[in-house]
């Protein structure tokens, strides 16, 4: 799922929770940040280190501890960029070298309503009339719920590039429906302050995918470096 919304270069490794895969152990350091979790939290900790294990094995780097730094972003060998996601049922971790690609972002959710109160919080006002209309169109996809995701994708993508906080209000994003109904689609996320410089070029924008199966919505945000 999550490999159909990245570029060949980026290496990716999901597990749903149907399909028996049973997490790697984790090495000392990284039990030690969950060992006063509880049960549900330590096994999404470990599922998708054992996906980033598994994506790294993939470039041909030795597998090595993930540990959360600054924000709770994973700290990733040197050479690579990447993301981590979870949700109920599933999990993911994407990784590329860093000469590839600048940054990227990918976010999984449970294609569902959002909770009430949720969307009001993370939503501008030009985004939620979007959704209104999309909704009208598409009834069939949850667009709150993809809206968050993105949103989440983007954030996930900008503070490598930034080490800053970005707030929900701060990314104003424009979803395309996807052609013919299709369950897939691209949408922008405009920066509402100043961008991160790439290639000596300060941006303005971010680009992503988004697909909707299996229960799930899933984005993905990659930014090249020219």
């Amino acid at each position: 799922m999550i490999e159909e919304l990245l570029p060949e270069s980026v290496v990716s490794v999901e597990v749903h929770g149907d399909d028996g895969t049973e997490p790697a152990p984790l090495y000392p350091e990284e039990a030690a940040i969950v060992a006063q979790a509880v049960d549900k939290r330590r096994r999404e900790f470990a599922v998708v280190r054992t996906c980033a294990r598994r994506a790294m094995e993939k470039l041909g780097v030795p597998p090595q501890a993930v540990l959360p730094g600054e924000r709770g972003a994973p700290g990733w060998p040197a050479g690579l960029v990447g993301s981590m996601t979870h949700c109920e049922g599933y999990g993911a971790a994407a990784l590329v070298r860093a000469t590839d690609l600048a940054s990227l972002g990918i976010d999984a959710e449970p294609h569902a309503p959002l909770p009430a109160g949720v969307l009001e919080a993370v939503a501008l006002p030009g985004e939620q009339d979007r959704l209104r209309r999309l909704t009208a169109r598409r009834p069939d996809v949850h667009w709150e719920r993809l809206l968050f995701s993105a949103k989440e994708s983007v954030y996930k993508a900008w503070f490598p590039l930034t080490r800053k906080w970005l707030d929900f209000a701060e990314a104003d994003i424009e979803i395309e429906a996807g052609p013919d109904g299709a369950p897939h689609g691209r949408f922008r996320a405009g920066l509402l302050v100043p961008g991160p410089v790439v290639g000596g070029r300060r941006l303005g924008s971010f680009d992503g995918r988004w697909t909707v199966q299996r229960g799930l919505v899933a984005t993905s945000v990659t930014v090249p470096h020219a």
